[in-house]
């Protein structure tokens, strides 16, 4: 008894269909599964056209996206608190505490005397 099994041939893809695909991935917030979608491929094919795409040289080892290269400093001004606050919770009770910076020193004595 012969199969009846037909044998299918693997699809080859132009270099500019993969060209076209790849340029959409690379988009911000592009969906590597719906583009593959759109094109009627599946996502793992073109997962693997990024990789080979890619040389091995320009990849980290953390796989950042391409929209990450800012590398400028941000300062962030950071004020100094003017109020410590402690939440201390037992059981069913619970004490919140606000206290002056200026009295660190008395608040870590509270403190220490009130959880011995």
């Amino acid at each position: 008894m012969e199969s009846s099994r037909i044998k299918q041939r693997r699809r080859r893809h132009s270099a500019q269909l993969k060209a076209r695909v790849l340029a959409a991935c690379s988009e911000p917030g592009a969906s590597v599964a719906q583009i593959a979608l759109a094109h009627g491929l599946n996502a793992n094919l073109v997962h693997k056209w990024r990789r080979t795409a890619v040389p091995a040289k320009s990849r980290s080892s953390i796989n950042l996206p391409a929209t990450l290269t800012c590398n400028d400093f941000v300062p962030v001004p950071i004020l100094p608190p003017n109020d410590i606050r402690v939440s201390i919770r037992r059981g069913n009770a619970a004490i919140d505490v606000q206290w002056p910076v200026s009295a660190a020193d008395h608040c870590a004595t509270w403190l220490t005397r009130l959880l011995r």
